[in-house]
């Protein structure tokens, strides 16, 4: 549109924002992005444009706020700018304006070799959920840079209907601890062979207690069997968290082989673990945890007192009744 064309007060601000002086165009931006005018949304997207960063991450938060889908492929292009806060203020606006029509263009840049454009088109294929994405996100598990290999793998879980995929596995033997701690959270949405046995060994051998916990969590989510003697294990890990979601998983697979750890865990010195430990005891339906438990029922936290009673009314509750003949 020419601004002969526009609301004259809107025209003049379009007009500051081709001025050479950078205080001008930077009053003109922001004052376009007050005045909230649609016609400025085509000069706005040559402002995307503009030498000064600044001009340019006001343009996206106004472009933005306009939510107009004419803006969506240039802002996909600031994605793969040299400044650190436009690509920021750009995957913001992205992540609410994207959807389904602009995956093709999202994977054709994830094919050019910009690193910040691939780190923040995996970020925005978390919103699409198409697995479409997969084949192009795959080559990623095996990246030189970690960043990548990371934000792959988190990618995947948000994948509809992908419940396999063998080449992520090997990401759980990362160097990289936050790649591995990623892959151990995605693991849980993931149903290859494999994917049990690798979260136990997770669980009990990985150096880092991050990457443990996430193990439990996903295990949590899985409730295998075949995980239980490694969850009894890591009922005595050294790390709150680990023992916490341990707990947790625990109550979703009852077994009484965990029972002795689970009692253990009720003098726990962080309350979450000991009231974890506690519902999954009720879980068990043992009556031989009711005395541990009835010890609870003094504990200081009234959390953990609570959640020991339900565990007891639990057990008593799922005992057959005997008459009184």
């Amino acid at each position: 549109m020419h601004t002969t064309d526009m609301d004259p007060e809107v025209a003049q601000w379009v007009d500051m924002l081709r001025s050479p002086d950078l205080d001008n165009r930077l009053v003109a931006v922001k004052t376009l992005q007050h005045l909230g005018d649609e016609d400025a949304i085509e000069p706005l997207i040559g402002a995307l444009y503009d030498e000064n960063p600044t001009v340019q991450e006001i343009a996206i938060t106004t472009l933005w706020e306009f939510a107009n889908p004419v803006a969506i492929n240039p802002l996909i292009e600031c994605l793969s700018s040299p400044h650190e806060n436009v690509r920021s203020e750009a995957l913001s606006a992205l992540k609410e304006l994207v959807s389904t029509n602009d995956l093709m263009k999202l994977l054709d840049l994830l094919q050019v070799g910009n690193v910040h454009a691939q780190l923040n088109v995996l970020v925005l294929l978390r919103k699409i959920h198409d697995a479409q994405a997969l084949p192009y996100i795959m080559p990623f598990f095996e990246s030189e840079n970690p960043d990548l290999r990371e934000a792959a793998v988190i990618t995947l879980r948000y994948l509809n209907q992908v419940v396999r995929c063998e080449p992520a596995l090997a990401l759980a033997k990362d160097a990289n601890e936050s790649v591995r701690r990623a892959t151990a959270l995605t693991l849980g949405h993931l149903s290859d062979a494999e994917v049990v046995p690798l979260l136990c060994d997770l669980l009990t051998s990985d150096p880092d207690w991050q990457v443990r916990r996430n193990a439990a969590q996903s295990l949590d989510i899985l409730a295998d069997p075949a995980a239980i003697a490694s969850l009894t294990q890591a009922m005595d890990d050294p790390e709150w968290q680990v023992r916490k979601f341990t707990a947790r998983a625990l109550q979703k697979i009852p077994d009484a082989q965990a029972m002795p750890a689970l009692i253990k865990a009720l003098a726990d010195e962080y309350s979450d673990v000991r009231r974890d430990a506690a519902t999954a005891l009720g879980k068990l339906a043992d009556t031989n945890a009711l005395p541990a438990l009835q010890q609870t029922l003094n504990d200081p936290d009234m959390d953990v007192r609570i959640f020991s009673q339900r565990a007891i009314d639990a057990i008593q509750k799922s005992q057959p009744e005997t008459s009184n003949v």
